[in-house]
């Protein structure tokens, strides 16, 4: 396994995005297994860095969508302009034909340009008037959202929110990085100089090594329980979908492929399992009124699930 491009990827990234490299880590493990993220923190703590960082250490193309309460679907997908000299319509392609995509702020757009991004996220393609086009490889999400503000937002459904792989929060850093990071901004060390250090080739061949990553049936096993005991915890209004399944194992392969390994360990589900999990659980309205914490919740099952014995 030639882990030399992971490598400069997760050195890189860390150097230009400082203090935070659990959550680089998480955001690498999603990149190589396929999914999307979702960022929900305050405003200012580097999120569209985190995104912009990312794509050009890789040589992604990359789109920002700046979501607004008027943005509309053909904003994001495209739309069809008729051609005076031709008489034919031509596509125009929307902010979505990108490899890296930054959609900020998607809970100020409205529901209808949320689900716009829904096909494009789950099959990797967009319809257009019935046409098909498929997005560049590999294509990959980043959702923020601010947790604060409540005014003028429209929060994702259940449905949209299955979709990302998994929500992070990135979190004010520590104060010795926070000094660092204004030295860096003083000499000009910022993400607008950064150079890549592998191609969008590359990471497809990272994802199909990830892709080739062990997962025996006890794990499989250890990972469905997981799913189950979600399920029938009481204070959770419903459980984790199929979906959370398919997702959980491909974060676990990526996470062990990130830490050097082929194969997939219980460590692994547990490093990933919180954030691929806590955003798609809702707690009942009275564990909400106890005050209760999703996080606090899922911890707790993890451990009580029976690790296999390999």
């Amino acid at each position: 396994m030639d882990d030399s491009a992971v490598r400069a990827l997760r050195d890189q990234v860390n150097e230009y995005f400082v203090g935070k490299s659990s959550v680089v880590e998480d955001v690498l493990t999603c990149l190589l297994a396929g999914g999307h993220v979702l960022l929900e923190d305050v405003p200012g703590v580097g999120k569209t860095t985190l995104a912009r960082t990312i794509a050009r250490s890789t040589d992604c193309s990359f789109g920002r969508i700046q979501f607004t309460p008027d943005t509309l679907p053909t904003d994001v997908v495209g739309l069809y302009v008729y051609n005076m000299k031709t008489g034919d319509f031509d596509y125009k392609a929307g902010a979505i034909m990108h490899q890296m995509i930054l959609a900020d702020e998607i809970n100020r757009t409205s529901p209808k340009t949320q689900a716009c991004l829904l096909e494009a996220m789950a099959e990797g393609q967009v319809t257009v008037d019935g046409t098909v086009y498929e997005l560049p490889r590999p294509f990959m999400v980043i959702a923020t959202q601010n947790p604060v503000e409540f005014i003028g937002t429209y929060p994702l459904p259940e449905a949209s929110k299955d979709r990302f792989m998994m929500k992070l929060s990135i979190g004010y850093p520590e104060a010795s990085r926070e000094i660092q990071m204004a030295a860096n901004f003083i000499k000009g060390h910022t993400d607008n100089v950064i150079k890549p250090v592998c191609t969008a080739s590359d990471i497809l061949s990272l994802k199909e090594q990830v892709s080739a990553v062990h997962v025996s049936d006890k794990l499989l096993g250890y990972i469905q329980g997981i799913i189950s005991s979600t399920r029938s915890e009481s204070r959770f209004v419903m459980g984790a979908s199929p979906r959370a399944t398919i997702s959980l194992v491909a974060a676990s392969r990526a996470k062990a492929f990130l830490d050097g390994r082929d194969y997939v360990r219980p460590d692994d589900v547990k490093a990933v399992a919180v954030n691929v999990l806590h955003h798609r659980l809702t707690l009942t309205s009275s564990s909400k009124i106890s005050g209760e914490d999703t996080d606090g919740i899922l911890k707790s099952l993890i451990l009580k699930e029976k690790i296999p014995m390999e």
